[in-house]
C-alpha cells in the first residue's frame, strides 16, 4: 500500500473524532487555536510516555510470573500512558479561563487523548505495520475509539473535580480521573495482550460497557452546556446525542 494511503488511515479515526467533539462543544467553543494546542499537547506526550514505558518494562518485577502481562497492561501501558496524559491535561486545562463548563472537562481530556493515539497509530500503521493494512482498520475502530473513551472517563471526573463544592469531593474526584482510566485501560489491553478465548468471550461485553457508560458521561455534559447556552439565549430545549 502506498505510504499516504497508510498515512491517511493513521490519521483519519482521529480526525473523524475530534470533528464530532468539536460540533458537540458548538455551545461552548473554544478558539480553535486553544483545542489544537491540547492535541500537540497529547502528541507530544508520546515521548515521556515512552521512556516511562521502556524503564518501567526494564524493571519488571514479574519477567517470570502470570502476572507479567498484567504488569504490562496496567502498569507499563495503563498507568504511564494515563498518567501522562492527565498531567498535561491539568497543567493546561485546570486554570484556564475557558474550563467555564463541566463539557469543557471531556472535550480537553478527548483532544490530549487523541493526539497521543494519532501518534501512536502512525507509529503502528505507517511504521511497525506497513504490510499489514489490517492493522490500521484493527486500530481504527478499536484502539483510537477506546483511548477516546479513557479520556471521557478522564475528563468527567476533572470536572466533577473542578465543579466540586467541597475540597474533599475535589480531591476524590481528582484520583478517580487517574484510578478510573487506567483500570479500563488495563483491562482493555489485558484481554487483547492474553489472547485467551476464555477472555475474549468478556472482551465485547466489555466494549459495549465502555461505549454506553461513557457516552451517557458525555451526554449529561453535553446536556447541560446546552441548558445553559439556552438559558443564556432565554430560550429551552433539549437533545440526546
Amino acid at each position: 500500500m502506498e505510504p499516504i494511503h497508510l498515512l491517511f488511515m493513521a490519521v483519519l479515526p482521529a480526525v473523524i473524532l475530534i470533528v464530532i467533539m468539536v460540533y458537540l462543544d458548538r455551545y461552548d467553543r473554544e478558539s480553535a487555536r486553544f483545542m489544537f494546542q491540547f492535541f500537540f499537547l497529547g502528541a507530544f506526550s508520546v515521548l515521556p510516555v515512552l521512556g516511562g514505558e521502556t524503564i518501567l518494562s526494564l524493571i519488571n518485577p514479574f519477567q517470570d510470573s502470570p502476572l507479567k502481562l498484567a504488569y504490562i497492561a496496567f502498569v507499563v501501558a495503563g498507568f504511564t500512558e494515563e498518567w501522562m496524559k492527565r498531567r498535561f491535561l491539568l497543567r493546561g486545562l485546570w486554570n484556564a479561563k475557558v474550563f467555564d463548563q463541566r463539557l469543557d472537562g471531556i472535550v480537553f481530556s478527548v483532544l490530549v487523548a487523541l493526539g497521543f493515539a494519532t501518534v501512536e497509530n502512525i507509529s503502528y500503521v505507517f511504521f511497525q505495520y506497513a504490510q499489514e493494512p489490517l492493522v490500521a482498520l484493527y486500530r481504527g475502530v478499536l484502539s483510537v475509539p477506546a483511548h477516546m473513551l479513557f479520556a471521557i472517563a478522564m475528563g468527567y471526573e476533572v470536572s466533577l473535580a473542578k465543579f466540586s463544592p467541597t475540597p474533599s469531593d475535589q480531591k476524590r474526584h481528582l484520583r478517580k480521573s487517574l484510578w478510573v482510566p487506567v483500570l479500563l485501560h488495563g483491562l482493555f489491553d489485558f484481554i487483547l495482550m492474553a489472547e485467551r478465548w476464555g477472555l475474549m468471550i468478556f472482551f465485547f461485553p466489555f466494549l459495549l460497557y465502555l461505549w454506553i457508560s461513557n457516552v451517557k458521561k458525555l451526554n449529561s455534559f453535553y446536556k447541560d452546556a446546552k441548558r445553559i447556552h439556552f438559558e443564556q439565549e432565554n430560550g429551552s430545549d433539549e437533545e440526546e446525542i
